[in-house]
């Protein structure tokens, strides 16, 4: 079983920090404003071996109100809460507030230990236990253990461990897998070491040697080594409170909030859709774009609730919202996180995090904007694990979602994503249109991305009759939008394989399309042609052709000539200077049978054989040397080969 996290909660002055003490016998309280206050201010760390051998990780957060987002930090990963309530003084504001706080990060499990025994009489402490199970009616907690102590006396405090003790016993606490994830709620320099920063580890596991990001930045560091509950360990796993140091980090560039994750297994974002719980305790509507403070993981970050199908939320509501943050963060899906409000600055709610990436900010301009909004949040919260996949393939559109991206969207990894994907898969209702990348894309969207393919080049033939059709990425980026690669070349080939496209060299074109010249076109191909044969070897410039033929228009000229090119009537010697085929096929003949008597041509040899300027004889030559029947050397030209 892997190590579990005991969190505390509850007001402050309640005895938190007292009952580690009696439990643990370690001090968490370590700041010196702290011990002279008498008061949690920062998290604090503790470790307790139970008699069934299993060792639980302590977590004791802050009870002042002031603290409360130190509190949220300490909250994060845990699996179980000790919700301290003294009996002298019974429910209070931060017990509401951290109960409600408890609620919204999804703690499912854990006791009530009432502490200050000995501060009130029997007939008190069963008024006030009374009053904690009606608090924790509906909860949690409904059906927890409320266990009276006193930290001062020790009462108790065996009861606990043994709750604990028996709790662990029977209770499964599910691994977590996939990569490695730590919320970093603590940094500190060590000397000779470097940057250390401490978190509990939520997911998947690391080693010393490995590499780590650390998001949202692009910072990738080696770690140096790990610490568990002070002992240096090789490897760490999920549940564990753990120190890392990271080599080659400097302190000032890690702050609490930040994720030490595994490279590749998480994507920044400002843009989060959500399940959104408005607490009932709340006096006012919730206004849509409310700028609020969000709490998720360790880190607290500003940023506004969008509101996608309603101006106003009600107390006690519950919906999908889009949360628009102030800073990226890198999260996943399932990630719970709570909610307070910036001022004054009070817990007003919370939920998940339904997927961690969104494909663009959601609009709610329009009625339809607001009826997709709903579907889509429904899914997101009621749907199946494929409808979830489906969804998020369609909102990706065109560039599809890696294996990688669907797991950061799904919160799911490995052998539990490929099954997931299984499915859709084999009843195609998604297809992989790149087995190397794992890339996948709905296939109403490849179907749809085939239709467009076919409508641009059709519309592509209609525009220019007298072209054979375009090059690969031509075509791609003729479908006007942010296509990828892999989704692109799938549904070609498919278009390939059904002979509905068809490839002439690196020409695309539909399968019915042939080149057919009208009769103005027709009778300028002769004029072309018969214009190039009159000039012979001192042909024209291709302006001197557009000047020649200025009656016909530009666009048409060009086509013929690159239809001429095509079919070899021509030849393109440079950029600026065709010739008629038979005039540069004799002149190559003549060309040849000179180098095989004399082994070699320079360009006056050459000048001298044709009559021709510089003009005219470099371009030649450098074109012999293009189609390999010739290779300078110097000043000279030789054969390639003998011919």
């Amino acid at each position: 079983m892997r190590e579990i996290v005991l969190g505390t909660a509850g007001h402050v002055d309640h005895g938190k920090t007292s009952l580690i003490r009696a439990l643990t016998g370690i001090e968490t309280d370590r700041l010196k404003e702290e011990k002279k206050r008498g008061i949690t201010i920062e998290l604090g760390f503790a470790h307790l071996d139970l008699p069934c051998g299993h060792r639980l990780g302590i977590v004791d957060v802050p009870g002042h109100e002031k603290f409360v987002k130190n509190m949220v930090a300490g909250a994060t990963g845990m699996d179980l809460v000790a919700f301290i309530i003294a009996a002298d003084e019974g429910i209070m504001p931060q017990t509401v507030e951290h109960f409600e706080i408890c609620r919204l990060l999804g703690v499912k499990q854990g006791m009530v230990v009432l502490t200050k025994k000995d501060m009130v009489d029997e007939d008190w402490l069963e008024m006030v236990e009374e009053e904690i199970r009606e608090f924790c009616e509906g909860s949690f907690l409904e059906e927890a253990p409320i266990i009276p102590v006193s930290s001062v006396t020790g009462e108790g405090i065996d009861k606990v461990l043994n709750t604990l003790d028996e709790f662990v016993r029977q209770h499964q606490f599910q691994e977590v897998f996939g990569p490695f994830r730590l919320p970093v709620d603590r940094i500190f320099a060590m000397k000779g070491f470097g940057a250390v920063v401490t978190g509990t580890s939520i997911s998947g596991r690391v080693s010393v040697g490995e590499d780590l990001r650390i998001y949202p930045t692009d910072q990738v560091a080696k770690v140096r080594g790990i610490q568990v509950h002070s002992a240096a360990v090789e490897t760490v796993e999920a549940g564990h409170r753990t120190a890392i140091n990271l080599q080659g980090v400097d302190t000032a560039s890690v702050e609490r909030g930040m994720v030490i994750a595994t490279p590749g297994s998480l994507q920044d974002n400002y843009m989060l859709d959500c399940r959104f719980l408005y607490l009932g305790s709340n006096e006012k509507n919730l206004k849509h774009r409310t700028r609020v403070r969000v709490h998720l993981g360790t880190a607290e970050i500003l940023g506004r609730i969008s509101l996608l199908d309603r101006d106003e939320l009600e107390p006690g509501g519950e919906v999908g919202v889009q949360i628009l943050l102030e800073k990226p963060i890198a999260v996943w899906a399932g990630d719970h996180f709570v909610v307070r409000s910036y001022s004054p600055v009070a817990t007003i709610g919370g939920g998940e995090v339904l997927g961690n990436v969104s494909p663009r900010k959601r609009k709610r301009l329009s009625e339809a904007d607001r009826v997709y909004n709903q579907q889509a949040f429904q899914t997101l919260m009621e749907g199946s694990l494929e409808d979830r996949i489906l969804l998020f393939l369609k909102e990706s559109g065109a560039q599809g979602l890696t294996f990688d991206d669907m797991g950061i969207r799904l919160g799911l990894f490995g052998k539990h994503l490929k099954k997931a994907l299984n499915d859709p898969i084999s009843t195609k209702k998604m297809v992989v249109v790149d087995s190397a990348s794992q890339r996948y894309v709905d296939v109403e969207i490849a179907e749809k991305t085939k239709v467009e393919i076919l409508e641009s080049l059709a519309k592509y033939h209609a525009a220019n009759p007298l072209q054979v059709g375009l090059v690969r990425e031509e075509l791609r980026l003729s479908l006007g939008k942010s296509i990828d690669q892999k989704v692109f070349t799938y549904c070609l080939n498919e278009l390939l394989r059904k002979n509905e496209v068809v490839q002439e060299e690196s020409m695309l074109r539909l399968a019915g399309h042939e080149v057919a010249l009208k009769a103005d076109e027709e009778e300028l191909q002769k004029e072309l042609l018969a214009w190039y044969v009159t000039n012979g070897l001192s042909t024209p410039t291709v302006r001197e052709t557009m000047e020649r033929f200025s009656e016909y228009s530009e666009k048409m000229v060009k086509q013929v000539l690159d239809l001429l090119l095509r079919e070899g009537q021509l030849v393109k010697i440079s950029e600026t200077l065709y010739y008629e085929k038979a005039l540069i096929d004799d002149l190559v003949s003549k060309v040849t049978e000179v180098m095989k008597k004399e082994g070699e041509i320079d360009a006056p040899g050459f000048k001298n054989l044709t009559g021709l300027t510089r003009k005219f004889s470099i371009p030649i030559l450098e074109y012999l040397d293009r189609i390999k029947l010739t290779i300078r050397v110097g000043d000279k030209r030789i054969l390639r080969k003998k011919v």
